[in-house]
């Protein structure tokens, strides 16, 4: 196979391409939802370079696509749900391992009006943000980790078991209560040897897949939970790494198909135990690599021993991303089941805090001594594993680079050890308890997220949220006719 790094020529394109006869192509939505199709390879060919129309309704509705409630700009009824441009990146070219090796590539939305990159196209965002660094001299690299409950897909007597897939599920659930969809193991065994075992052609199958596809799996273990794994990704350039952030899910769910599996990545699957997380890892380097958080020589009189290996840049950059956290919420917690995640008591952060190895915090400082001085970063701990990898990177290095160019200071003391988050310890303020408070919040006029990202993101993606909170506002759950159908 060649080692495809991007088509400077056609002639490199086509033989890239000279054995096959189809493409794949897909974009991100503002869900992290990978939408595309496959076309010929002459129609690819033929658009490779300029980009093609596509219908620009993936911006127009939600996760299940249904039109919002209330018009937005990208995409409405006045404009007819009009085309935009989807534009091939041929350096994000891959084969999909379990689809015959077809080609793949990943696509950027653009404006046909400015040329630029729609407003809410979740690389097109993290592009933008990027842009900023790299103006002067800096680059980011970032890492993911992801935790997912497993549930076996129910056997369907009217269905062969070839197509036990996640559509098996969802008609389950139709007819039979959550809590009767099996998990794919039992009870609670983080870090287990044994329990892949149980699964082994599945649990391998996804790493091999991944390795294969170029979103590299750097550690993978079962995690504490019934049917629950944690994948952490190879790290890397941040725009790199929201791709393979992005199409990791799409790997899981496509050989979960295979194995009659639907894995699951809502951030709170099962009432009292913890939730799936999405943390992410954030670093800022030079044009040599050099990671600048580091200090090189320790700071004998810093404000908080936790900041002794840590650099200005780095401090500014915590500091811009504890100013700017509240006003980003509905972007790292972006469904109503978000919120069941982010409650006291299950290893899960509430407040704007932070700390030096303290895995409480909404941030974690990893520096030395614990790490060494070029692994020094962020990670950034509120995120679920149901949030947007683009859009939360995106955010993350927005606020950090505000603090940088700023040259903000940090105005919360780090949680010490042994101290609990929402404790009288933690002076940092309760984050949003519900999608509707986060929403609020982040598209009031002086937002922070309306600074670093423009109103028209915030008003596009704020209004997504409020389409889902109409949608939660108005449905009657199974706890409430228990509750009350009885008693009241």
């Amino acid at each position: 196979m060649l080692d495809f790094k991007g088509a400077s020529t056609s002639e490199s394109l086509h033989k890239l391409l000279e054995q096959d006869t189809k493409v794949k192509v897909g974009g991100i939505d503002v869900d992290g939802i990978l939408r595309g199709k496959l076309m010929s390879k002459k129609k690819f060919l033929s658009i490779a370079e300029s980009g093609f129309g596509f219908c620009s309704v993936i911006f127009g509705w939600d996760m299940h696509d249904q039109t919002y409630f209330k018009e937005l700009r990208i995409s409405n009824a006045e404009n007819g749900y009009r085309d935009i441009i989807a534009v091939p990146d041929l350096d994000s070219f891959r084969r999909i391992p379990w689809e015959d090796n077809v080609p793949f590539f990943l696509l950027s939305f653009m404006d046909p009006d400015t040329g630029g990159p729609v407003s809410a196209c979740p690389r097109g965002l993290l592009k933008t943000v990027s842009e900023k660094l790299e103006k002067h001299g800096y680059g980011a690299m970032a890492g993911a980790e992801y935790e997912f409950f497993q549930f076996r897909a129910p056997v369907d007597p009217t269905v062969p078991n070839s197509e036990r897939n996640s559509s098996s599920t969802a008609r389950f659930l139709k007819e039979n209560p959550v809590n009767s969809l099996p998990p794919l193991t039992e009870g609670m065994f983080g870090y287990s040897l044994t329990r892949p075992v149980h699964n082994q052609d599945y649990y391998y199958g996804i790493y091999d897949a991944c390795e294969k596809f170029r979103c590299n799996i750097e550690g993978w273990h079962t995690e504490s939970g019934p049917g629950v794994f944690e994948a952490a990704l190879t790290f890397g350039e941040i725009k790199l790494m929201a791709d393979q952030a992005g199409l990791f899910k799409y790997v899981v769910k496509s050989m979960g198909s295979k194995f009659g599996i639907t894995p699951c990545f809502m951030a709170k699957p099962r009432e009292g135990l913890p939730g799936n997380s999405g943390h992410m890892h954030v670093s800022v380097v030079d044009k040599s690599g050099k990671n600048l958080f580091y200090r090189g020589k320790k700071d004998d009189n810093p404000p908080y021993s936790d900041l002794t290996n840590l650099s200005d840049m780095g401090r500014q950059f915590l500091a811009g991303l504890l100013d700017g956290l509240p006003d980003v919420m509905p972007i790292v917690a972006p469904t109503v089941n978000s919120y069941k995640r982010l409650v006291e008591n299950f290893w899960a952060p509430v407040t704007v805090s932070w700390g030096l190895e303290h895995r409480a915090a909404s941030i974690r400082l990893i520096a030395p001594p614990t790490a060494s001085p070029k692994a020094t970063r962020f990670e950034v701990r509120v995120a679920g594993a149901d949030a947007n990898p683009f859009l939360v990177l995106a955010a993350i290095l927005a606020l950090g680079w505000r603090g940088v160019e700023k040259k903000m200071e940090i105005k919360v003391p780090p949680l010490g050890k042994g101290q609990d988050v929402g404790g009288a310890a933690d002076k940092g303020v309760r984050l949003a308890k519900s999608l509707k408070e986060a929403t609020v919040t982040m598209m009031r006029e002086e937002s922070v997220a309306r600074e670093v990202f423009g109103d028209e993101f915030v008003t596009h993606f704020g209004g997504t949220r409020e389409h889902e909170i109409k949608l939660w506002d108005e449905a009657v759950t199974d706890w409430e006719v228990k509750r009350y159908i009885e008693t009241v």
